[in-house]
């Protein structure tokens, strides 16, 4: 799964980098079908269960699976950007959510948090620790920076699908759920919300957005269970 995920990290890493005032997500979304087709590689989110684009772009209040459109991104937004490829029959997954010239000091709390929540889950993902413990690590770290993770999704198992059993939830007690084993494969992705958990879906069908309107922001790492603990796959 190396592969896969590398293109995902190599991808996302491009697509960061043309980030700024002005760019639409439109622009972004070419970008990235551009440089996964360099790569032999095909993206893994268009066509799946409907999802038009190759790269979820989720705006300021938009927690995930928001659609690339036309707006010029603005100064003060942040923006959470979840990219997936197919390759030689595996998938790799990844996000990052990249603030956008001068943005606030809670936006710059919040994506902190959220990137050092995923460390701390990652930590948690090794062959001793039960599945909880990852979603436990990802509550108590982000509920004690007076932040709230939100509950509607989850992270997944990954592989020759894009999603695999088992869910790996952001909130839990520990020491629950199934043991990890060496050879898992977890896609680890914190989703975090400014103010309160709860989300509600446009009429547009993907786009989750938060029910009060306060920010929210998203990492994801494709992690690979190991003897000697857990391997970050999509890591340049």
């Amino acid at each position: 799964m190396k592969a896969p995920c590398s293109i995902v990290a190599e991808v996302l890493k491009i697509v960061v980098g043309r980030v700024s005032v002005g760019v639409t997500t439109i622009e972004l979304n070419s970008i990235a079908e551009k440089e996964v087709a360099k790569r032999k590689a095909k993206p893994a989110f268009k066509g799946y269960c409907g999802y038009p684009a190759s790269l979820c772009c989720s705006l300021n209040s938009q927690v995930v699976h928001g659609i690339p459109d036309n707006r010029p991104l603005e100064d003060g937004d942040i923006l959470s950007l979840d990219f997936g490829a197919y390759y030689d029959g595996f998938y790799g997954d990844a996000a990052v959510t990249v603030p956008i010239g001068n943005v606030s000091e809670v936006a710059i709390k919040l994506i902190s948090a959220t990137e050092k929540s995923l460390l701390v889950a990652i930590e948690k993902s090794a062959t001793h620790n039960r599945l909880s413990d990852i979603s436990n690590a990802v509550q108590t770290y982000i509920e004690s920076k007076g932040f709230s993770v939100v509950r509607d999704f989850v992270g997944h198992g990954i592989g020759r699908s894009l999603h695999e059993s088992p869910q790996v939830p952001n909130y839990g007690l520990p020491n629950t759920g199934p043991k990890l084993r060496s050879g898992m494969v977890l896609a680890i992705e914190p989703m975090v919300n400014e103010k309160s958990h709860e989300v509600k879906i446009l009429a547009d069908g993907w786009t989750a957005v938060t029910l009060d309107g306060g920010l929210s922001a998203h990492f994801e790492h494709t992690v690979a269970i190991t003897e000697n603990g857990p391997e970050i796959l999509t890591l340049i």
